[in-house]
């Protein structure tokens, strides 16, 4: 695909020939119109619209592409219009050309909070693993990095960051429609590899943590963002069902349990830098995205507590350095 071209030259440029050719071809396959049942919709509607070059782009502070003043009330209309096409919108918020994106998530309250822990991003090579539609990784690039590769394997959240870099037109910044079992093996070539609300989708938690080691570069730095629980080193929540009305949610450990996962695996200089509990005006139902949301997946009556009785969710962000 044309939005995915300059990659391919940068992922030769760090030794990794093999990883492009093999990229080439699942892109192909995860594009094609007969992988998803959407997929002819959100290719009809991405090619629907409007045709227009932006004056400006902001992805420092947040993420803003031109403005109001850019496009007609007409063109605004068709842009809404085909944008719905893309729902439900989870990670932003984006303003596209006036149009405010009010997505599921205040992703930049996350980033808020994770931004000010991390090595500076100037000229690193960074992989995003469970990148959403690329929310963050436009901030990434906002903040200098050289190279942001992310990756997510549902195919509605790659759609739509192809709706942003069709205006952005980024030759730094890319979402991959694949998973972190889709990348070749010991890769060692990111300075920073993110990992955030991904750990507890895993059935194993400490494989992932060996997969995230070996995407990195000796010496470089993992984020990983996951659920925790309160309690001492040990103390893991293994959900009898769903948690908060998730399917998949398998392993959350204390912060305690996470830095003896961390250290278990090898990494080093390991750190909890931030604690956070979610909150309804952090995650919540939007026009853009109108399923149930965390109102929903609490107890009505003690908002303490996920529907299911257990500990209402709490975030936390750990960092630490590859061997």
């Amino acid at each position: 695909m044309k939005s995915y071209h300059a990659l391919y030259s940068q992922i030769d440029a760090m030794g990794q020939s093999a990883w492009s050719t093999q990229l080439k071809r699942q892109l192909v396959e995860r594009f094609a119109i007969k992988a998803h049942g959407k997929m002819s919709v959100w290719q009809t509607a991405l090619a629907a619209l409007p045709d227009i070059k932006p004056s400006q782009v902001e992805l420092q502070s947040e993420v803003v592409i031109a403005s109001d003043a850019e496009v007609s009330t007409d063109q605004r209309d068709v842009m809404t219009q085909q944008l719905k096409h893309f729902h439900p919108w989870r990670k932003g918020p984006y303003k596209l050309f006036g149009i405010d994106l009010d997505t599921e998530w205040r992703s930049d309250w996350k980033w808020d909070r994770v931004s000010p822990h991390i090595t500076p991003l100037d000229g690193r090579k960074i992989l995003d693993i469970g990148a959403g539609n690329g929310y963050h990784g436009w901030r990434m690039e906002g903040h200098g990095a050289e190279l942001v590769v992310g990756i997510d394997p549902t195919r509605v959240f790659a759609m739509q960051y192809l709706v942003m870099q069709r205006y952005i037109e980024s030759t730094r910044h890319f979402v991959l429609p694949i998973g972190i079992e889709d990348l070749p093996a010991k890769l060692s070539c990111f300075d920073t590899v993110f990992s955030m609300g991904v750990l507890y989708h895993r059935r194993s938690p400490l494989d992932h943590l060996f997969e995230l080691r070996d995407c990195l570069r000796s010496g470089g730095e993992l984020v990983l963002e996951t659920l925790i629980v309160e309690g001492d080193a040990g103390q893991v929540l293994m959900p009898s069902g769903r948690y908060a009305k998730m399917r998949n949610v398998w392993f959350i450990p204390s912060i305690d349990t996470m830095c003896l996962w961390l250290e278990r695996c090898g990494f080093t200089n390991t750190r909890c830098v931030d604690i956070s509990t979610t909150s309804l005006d952090e995650q919540r139902q939007t026009d853009w995205m109108n399923f149930e949301s965390l109102a929903d997946f609490l107890d009505p009556k003690d908002r303490t507590k996920t529907i299911e009785g257990y500990a209402a969710p709490i975030r936390a962000t750990f960092i630490a350095n590859a061997p």
